[in-house]
């Protein structure tokens, strides 16, 4: 008797609600004989509710006076236009990524493990919720790095230390602690470079019975994100930049991440 196999995508179809219920026997089936698939399924329905139960509201609320004047043409200030549609689309971005689990469906979809499309998932929410930010991007800047360090490591309970990527023009502008997936909290780093373009370092504690992985790719839309797990860390590069651009960004970040251990 051969036995169908399962993919990935009909494992996030049925943790979102989706899955054509002709393929429900077969789903069930396979989770009753593989508890670890079936573990992975009800962590991905719990993280959908929790980002339901945290951006649901939004839904209700009015459309901010800024985004109606952003969207409306011909626009007065196109810079001001410009940061209220990224805010605009970050909210749908994270709404997107809480209702459907599916924020993130690059290339590696299918073979990577849960935890490092997880982790990338993650990293590309809490890239579009602040990056858009003007005025708070970040809970401590850029300027109090020494603090901002010490106080995310210690968090996190391990050395933590930003790569400097001034030599590719873009400068630390601060970073913030976040909620982490379960195992514990997580930090991000921003950057800037002079044109304004963002970009972000996600790292978060990894279980110590996680492999390592390479590099990994996936992209949603002009969202590049680049991920790895190394150690007892997890890393997750985001940035609205072609995968070439941002690749050799992240080869820089892997270089000093690797010299600091």
């Amino acid at each position: 008797m051969t036995t169908q196999a399962i993919s990935e995508a009909q494992l996030h179809a049925l943790a979102d609600g989706v899955l054509p219920e002709e393929q429900r026997t077969a789903i069930d089936a396979h989770l009753r004989a593989h508890p670890q698939d079936a573990a992975r399924v009800a962590a991905w329905r719990e993280q959908n509710r929790q980002l339901r139960a945290l951006f649901d509201p939004v839904l209700d609320e009015a459309v901010p006076p800024a985004l109606r004047q952003a969207a409306a043409p011909p626009a007065a200030n196109g810079a001001w236009q410009r940061h209220a549609m990224q805010a605009a689309a970050a909210i749908v971005l994270v709404l997107a990524g809480g209702m459907g689990g599916w924020l993130l469906r690059g290339d590696d979809r299918v073979h990577a493990s849960a935890s490092p499309l997880a982790l990338a998932r993650n990293a590309a929410i809490a890239h579009a919720v602040y990056t858009p930010e003007v005025r708070h991007p970040v809970e401590v800047g850029g300027e109090q790095e020494a603090h901002l360090v010490q106080w995310l490591s210690k968090r996190l309970g391990t050395k933590l230390q930003p790569p400097a990527l001034s030599p590719l023009g873009y400068q630390l502008i601060g970073g913030r602690l976040l909620p982490g997936d379960g195992d514990g909290p997580v930090a991000q780093f921003m950057y800037e470079d002079g044109k304004g373009q963002r970009l972000t370092l996600y790292v978060a504690k990894e279980r110590a019975d996680r492999q390592e992985t390479a590099f990994r790719y996936t992209q949603e839309k002009d969202l590049s994100v680049f991920y790895w797990i190394d150690g007892q860390l997890g890393y997750a590069l985001s940035a609205s930049l072609p995968k070439q651009a941002l690749g050799k960004i992240a080869d820089v970040v892997y270089a000093q991440l690797e010299q600091a251990r």
